[in-house]
């Protein structure tokens, strides 16, 4: 039993969640989030703890956003896109169980004043700006962290916030890039 409450969109995601892990879902019903779910996510997070799993698409991310400026220190779980895809429908409902299990267990809280260990400089040297790959290699690094893709800006935002060592994310590319030559 997962000891936090996972925040999703819809009761697809929580027959989904229910599937892969035993837990309790807090269904968000989309991005108007009534006065009685801020309520009771209000008292998990109070009590229990959150953790936010919301879809890989734009109104998930918003929806994330909204989520994490009231509740600073929820944990974030990501599912890469690909793996929340069926024909043209994107979102954790998609999901196997493997996959949501995988996202979960590398849930990661944002670090409150967290050092800015990593720059634009460091995104060029391993290859996750400035190059025709790098948004291959930052979404692949992104689902092996945990802490999902986005732009070269919105990625170091998240190595940074979420507290990722230069020697993780080293050793992250290096696996990435080995196991990609063997391919």
């Amino acid at each position: 039993m997962i000891k936090e409450v996972i925040v999703v969109e819809g009761r697809d995601d929580t027959a989904a969640i229910n599937r892969a892990v035993e837990a309790d879902t807090i269904e968000t019903h989309g991005y108007g989030i009534s006065a009685g779910t801020w309520s009771l996510l209000e008292k998990a997070y109070e009590t229990r703890g959150l953790i936010i799993f919301t879809d890989p698409d734009h109104a998930g991310n918003e929806i994330r956003r909204r989520l994490k400026e009231k509740f600073p220190e929820a944990k974030h779980a990501y599912l890469d896109r690909g793996k929340a895809t069926d024909k043209d429908d994107i979102g954790i409902e998609n999901a196997k169980p493997e996959d949501i299990q995988e996202a979960l267990s590398k849930a990661k809280s944002t670090i409150s004043e967290a050092p800015k260990v990593f720059t634009m400089d460091d995104m060029i040297g391993w290859g996750l700006a400035g190059d025709e790959n790098s948004g291959r290699l930052r979404a692949a690094a992104g689902d092996r962290l945990g802490i999902g893709t986005g732009n070269t800006k919105t990625f170091l935002k998240k190595l940074n916030a979420f507290g990722i060592t230069k020697e993780e994310l080293d050793l992250c590319i290096k696996d990435i890039i080995s196991n990609s030559q063997k391919a």
